[in-house]
């Protein structure tokens, strides 16, 4: 009775060890992740794109590049990573900005953010927002990866936590939700083009 005492014990502690080692590997990986984000109209609202992510390590900047179709031409709109992958209820249910460190509502340059705190898309006279940026709070790898949460594409520009608002600070006043998506790990991928 002992041994086997003494056998599941030991056991346990190996088990733990190697999640522990699997949890330092993913934060190490040199491994380029990639992911990608369909994004859907909510309700009637016409918008939609694609975004995807790329991350070479665990310690670099991701790159992100958007391509939304369907938004009010000649306009801002904010953007942004929701807690939530959830969108049982539409973009309702990707619940508030992606925030794991109770940080205020900032710009994307910001040093005080959001981490989904991803700024404006700008769209030209035809409605369409490209946007290619690179960040280093957003991550693939670790605790903090946005992987298995959302993008939401919102009606209204987003003051960057400075537009004195009640709600600067915590949305950035962007409004209603357009369009959204859960973000899932992809294969490499090249040359996206937007969802038709």
């Amino acid at each position: 009775m002992l041994k086997t005492l003494a056998l599941g014990a030991g056991l346990g502690l190996f088990m733990n060890n190697q999640a522990g080692k699997n949890v330092q590997q993913d934060s190490r990986s040199s491994t380029t992740r990639n992911a990608i984000c369909i994004l859907y109209p909510d309700g009637n609202s016409g918008v939609k794109g694609i975004v995807s992510f790329q991350q070479d390590n665990a310690t670099s900047p991701t790159k992100i590049t958007a391509n939304v179709r369907g938004l009010k031409p000649n306009s801002l709109h904010g953007f942004h990573i929701h807690q939530y992958g959830d969108l049982t209820e539409g973009c309702t249910s990707a619940g508030p900005h992606y925030n794991p460190e109770n940080k205020t509502h900032g710009g994307p340059l910001d040093k005080e953010r959001h981490v989904g705190d991803l700024g404006n898309l700008k769209t030209d006279e035809k409605g369409n927002a490209y946007v290619a940026m690179s960040d280093k709070f957003i991550s693939l790898f670790g605790e903090y990866s946005v992987v298995g949460r959302s993008c939401v594409v919102h009606a209204g520009e987003d003051d960057l936590g400075k537009g004195g608002h009640e709600l600067s600070k915590t949305t950035g006043n962007s409004g209603g939700r357009v369009a959204c998506g859960t973000i899932g790990l992809a294969k490499e991928f090249k040359n996206l083009a937007a969802a038709k």
